[in-house]
């Protein structure tokens, strides 16, 4: 009696063990995802400082020239820059680039990718599942010796699910994650310098092909002139006043312009097709029709020149490259340290299908693995050395780009600068010039000097005034390239968020996310 009461407490006693232990492995897997989860919070790799810039108090060309643009804009419209210089036909032209310039959209294209590749980053934070069926019929040799299925024809049904995570123990995916983002800003802002060099590009020959009108317009009046006098002059050679000579300097003269005003067609006709395919047109089904140039160059509020730093996508982009450079070190600094994979595996399997999804058929296995490089003769720490190496290579490309943007500021106030005096003397030319003519034609049709001094006074006259029309072209190109260089009115802050990146509400472009920025 005593030896079954002994039996049945150790049969209880053994019962309270086996229950315990099954107890105690929920809490040991629970512990172990505690340990991981608390470990994930560890990242090793230098966190991201934005590197140093240096910059000065003011532009040279507004401190020591004492120079007044005679035009200024104190704001520059944000996202419709060329608006300030009221010319309806631009600003029709403008508007199709976002949308048609082929140049944006696999800029808007590259943002999108790059947005995607942060998506496939963050995925591994969470678990991978994985599920399978399978079905088998087989037989086993009768010669095999100690084998239960030897000789035995079975079917094997099998359905199968696996789960696996990788905790972030040292924070591989977390500066994965990091450097994405800001890659993939970096991309937006890439996207948004397309589109300001897109649009600056087509004001740019706009520009141009209106002061080629205008010259042409020029052109078109001094033919009209020269004909006149070549009119004045046969009627002089038929009355015995004039010499062949003259009339052949006349001829020559006019001829000579028209040629002149011929040519200007060329560079009208390819800055029309340049224009065409900015706005993704096929030069054969666009025109615009003549008109001259009646814009006059806006000089845009430069600001300080701590300020550019803000206000230039490409300097944006060169600075968030750093910061992806800065994340692969860490990246890079994982690869010293073992990784933690948890799995998982549960299903069902039987040689009968009335019994496979019966609670005896179910199978599992769970279990961490722990793995690491010992030894790998320096390998990873070339690799981190690398990614030091393009940290170093990217941070000198960021301080170029911004040394450059500050180059292009002062060369285009010091363009317009020179330029505006420039114009001033020029149109001073332009009346000398043409009361010089007006002097010499009187004296000529007086008969009191030959034809030639009136070639001459012609030609200076001509000479001046396409002179004056050239340098209105270079006054509206440095303008817009001032414009550009101050970032057109685009801010840092039109940069997409970390938050927008990872949910974006809809499928948007690059342009579109610094627009909701």
């Amino acid at each position: 009696m005593k030896a079954l009461e002994s039996r049945g407490e150790f049969a209880s006693s053994s019962k309270r063990v086996v229950g315990q232990r099954a107890s105690a492995r929920p809490a040991k897997l629970a512990l172990a995802l505690t340990l991981a989860a608390t470990l994930t919070a560890c990242t090793v790799g230098p966190d991201y400082v934005k590197p140093p810039i240096p910059t000065v108090a003011t532009y040279k060309e507004l401190e020591g020239s004492g120079w007044k643009p005679a035009q200024p804009a104190d704001t520059v419209t944000r996202g419709a820059w060329w608006t300030l210089y009221a010319d309806p036909s631009l600003d029709s032209l403008e508007q199709q680039v976002a949308t048609a310039n082929q140049n944006v959209q696999a800029a808007d294209a590259r943002f999108r990718a790059a947005r995607a590749t942060v998506a496939q980053y963050r995925s591994s934070f969470f678990p991978i599942v994985s599920a399978n069926g399978a079905y088998s019929r087989a037989r086993s040799s009768s010669n095999v010796l100690h084998k239960s299925s030897a000789g035995l024809t079975l079917n094997d049904y099998l359905v199968q699910a696996d789960a696996s995570w990788e905790p972030d123990l040292w924070g591989r995916v977390s500066r994965s994650v990091e450097g994405a983002k800001a890659q993939a800003q970096a991309s937006a802002a890439d996207a948004q310098a397309m589109l300001l060099s897109m649009q600056a590009e087509l004001a740019t020959d706009y520009f141009e092909l209106r002061g080629l009108d205008q010259e042409r317009q020029l052109l078109d009046d001094t033919i009209k002139a020269y004909g006149e006098a070549l009119d004045l002059t046969q009627h002089r050679y038929a009355g015995g006043i004039a010499t062949d000579a003259d009339v052949a300097q006349a001829q020559t003269q006019l001829k000579t312009t028209q040629a002149q005003a011929l040519d200007l067609g060329v560079q009208r006709a390819q800055l029309e097709h340049a224009i065409a395919i900015l706005i993704g047109q096929a030069p054969s089904t666009f025109s615009l029709p003549v008109a001259p140039l009646t814009a006059v160059p806006v000089v845009a509020a430069a600001g300080v020149p701590s300020t550019l730093l803000e206000r230039r996508p490409d300097i944006a982009s060169a600075e968030r490259q750093v910061a992806n450079m800065n994340a692969q070190i860490g990246v890079a600094t994982a690869a010293f340290f073992p990784s933690l994979v948890l799995s998982v595996t549960g299903g069902l399997e039987a040689t009968n299908y009335s019994q496979w999804l019966l609670a005896p058929s179910r199978l599992w296995s769970l279990g961490p693995a722990l793995a690491g490089t010992l030894l790998d003769f320096g390998g990873r720490e070339s690799v981190r050395e690398q990614a030091r190496a393009h940290y170093d290579e990217s941070v000198a490309q960021y301080r170029q780009t911004v040394l450059a943007a500050f180059g292009e500021v002062e060369d285009n106030l010091a363009a317009l600068r020179v330029l505006e005096q420039e114009a001033s003397a020029q149109d001073d030319a332009v009346s000398a010039a043409q009361r010089s003519l007006a002097v010499v034609s009187d004296r000529y049709k007086n008969g009191a000097i030959t034809y030639l001094d009136v070639v001459v006074a012609q030609t200076t006259a001509l000479t001046n005034e396409r002179n004056a029309v050239s340098i209105a072209r270079r006054r509206m190109a440095a303008s817009v390239a001032l414009v550009k260089a101050l970032g057109g009115g685009w801010q840092v802050s039109d940069l997409p968020t970390d938050e927008q990146i990872v949910h974006p509400a809809a499928p948007q472009s690059a342009s579109d996310a610094t627009a909701h920025g």
